[in-house]
């Protein structure tokens, strides 16, 4: 294999599990922001947490796999990018941190006050990481201050403008979503007819700013500073969302979760299409961008990672997906059913 087809075919890879990521810790991170406001007595909040107890942290894994992959591949985009935006990332492993302590930590005490406490955590933990996340890749399909030396010239602050923060709300916005629809499908009884009401109002936020996200991408025209046009694919992102509320209204909620989840895959298929080849744009000077030629790694460490990929991650698929087979059955509130 050649050493330009190999570093395609990483970056591709990579933009791969940052879709699963969001994909599968998009509706994580809905359900942890939704748990105080559905579930009014402590039972129906621990039917919530139980909806991704058993798969919330193989989600998280995928995060962990994109970071390695980057840092493996492209050591240059891994370093820049970790550097620079140091501490939007530790406050991002802050939000990972509280909410995973608080998912485990949450029954070991039957008093109100202390499940109360960690229910708000998880809400708060769940909530950060969303709209860190999404302002972070808000603000690399805007472009950051690089210089000549691959060094990141901003600050947190830099990284706070109104594009980067609208990306971080509709972020948070679309997420709730998918965690309602997600819920939609896993719960049962009087917590489903209230997670369908909650996801009637939240799909017309998140229409609307994502909407409105669209429009300042497309007024700006970011994806002119790269090679490939995305051409329809904003426009189907965009209408797998609105066709999302007429399965929401019509309470089909494995249909309304598909097409949510659609619309965050062809988001981030427009994202990576739109730098390729840039992995991280210079607001400074475009020659001075992270690419995947100037960033990668050797023709042989990206070999072996391949031949390494090929055989593992099949596994991983299959295992996760046995996973998520076998705990497909719907949750009801019901103390006697549930586990703490």
């Amino acid at each position: 294999m050649s050493y330009e087809f190999l570093q395609i075919l990483w970056f591709i890879l990579i933009a791969v599990l940052w879709i699963g990521f969001f994909f599968l810790e998009g509706f994580d991170f809905g359900v942890g922001m939704l748990l105080p406001f559905l579930g009014k007595k402590d039972v129906e909040r621990r039917a919530i947490i139980n909806a991704i107890g058993p798969t919330w942290d193989g989600n998280e894994v995928w995060l962990l796999t994109a970071g390695g992959a980057m840092f493996a591949a492209f050591p240059h985009w891994y370093a820049t990018m970790f550097s620079g935006f140091y501490l939007a990332l530790f406050l991002l492993l802050v939000g990972l941190i509280i909410r995973g302590i608080s998912f485990e930590y949450r029954s070991k005490d039957a008093s109100p006050k202390w499940r109360h406490t960690f229910d708000w955590m998880i809400a708060i933990g769940s909530f950060l990481s969303a709209l860190l996340l999404g302002a972070a890749f808000a603000n690399l399909a805007r472009g950051v201050p690089i210089d000549e030396n691959m060094m990141f010239t901003g600050n947190l602050f830099t990284l706070l403008n109104p594009y980067g923060l609208l990306g971080g709300v509709t972020t948070v916005a679309i997420f709730l979503l998918h965690g309602a629809n997600f819920l939609g499908l896993k719960l049962e009884g009087e917590l489903r007819e209230r997670v369908n009401g909650f996801a009637k109002k939240l799909w017309i936020a998140a229409s609307v700013l994502y909407f409105v996200l669209g429009v300042f991408t497309y007024i700006a025209g970011f994806w002119n500073r790269g090679y490939v046009n995305p051409g329809i694919i904003p426009i189907a992102a965009l209408t797998t969302l609105l066709v999302a509320g007429y399965f929401i209204n019509q309470k089909r909620e494995g249909w309304a979760f598909i097409m949510v989840a659609l619309n965050i895959v062809l988001t981030q298929v427009t994202f990576f299409s739109m730098t390729f080849p840039n992995v991280m744009l210079s607001t400074l000077n475009p020659a001075w961008s992270l690419t995947i030629y100037n960033a990668s790694s050797s023709q042989y460490t990206l070999t072996v990672m391949s031949i390494v990929a090929l055989i593992f991650v099949p596994i991983v698929l299959v295992y996760q997906g046995w996973t998520y087979w076998m705990f497909r059955k719907r949750i009801s509130a019901d103390k006697k059913s549930l586990v703490y």
